[in-house]
């Protein structure tokens, strides 16, 4: 895949996803409980007046909505994960989740049933997709992917 952009920090993610699914009526999310949910929520945020949903751990009759409260987003209700844009999260990858990335591509395949836009974007930090060779069975049109720098400061 070759790199179509380059940016930093949060606003990089943000802004990128922002751009990627432009148009599209609904969004899925699909990840790990617990570690992707804050990262569907925070993505979430800069698409708030789209209509959203998170699937955790490939269980897709259990998806729940995505919306805006005053405090921010949160999960709400069960609701029907089919999308336009599935989007999978990198938590999914992780080695400890024993999630195959086959079982995932046929989640994903399920959530864009009926849809005429079809898009399935990796949202991962450190390759995690790559490294686990999941962009080798799942056909994305666009992976987000980012590094971050850490730094504990004493004083």
């Amino acid at each position: 895949m070759p790199i179509i952009n380059t940016s930093q920090g949060v606003g990089g993610i943000l802004n990128n996803f922002r751009s990627l699914v432009k148009g599209a009526e609904k969004i899925t999310f699909v990840g790990t409980p617990g570690f992707c949910t804050p990262f569907a929520e925070l993505l979430g945020f800069v698409v708030r007046d789209q209509k959203l949903a998170f699937v955790s751990s490939l269980d897709f009759e259990k998806a729940r909505s995505v919306y805006m409260t005053y405090e921010g987003m949160q999960l709400g209700e069960l609701t029907d994960a089919h999308a336009d844009v599935v989007v999978l999260l990198g938590g999914l990858a992780m080695p400890k989740t024993g999630i195959n990335p086959e079982k995932a591509k046929d989640v994903a395949t399920k959530i864009l049933e009926g849809s005429e836009k079809r898009k399935i974007i990796g949202v991962c930090f450190q390759s995690m997709f790559m490294q686990q060779k999941w962009d080798e069975v799942i056909n994305f049109d666009y992976i987000i992917n980012s590094d971050m720098a850490v730094e504990v400061l004493g004083f």
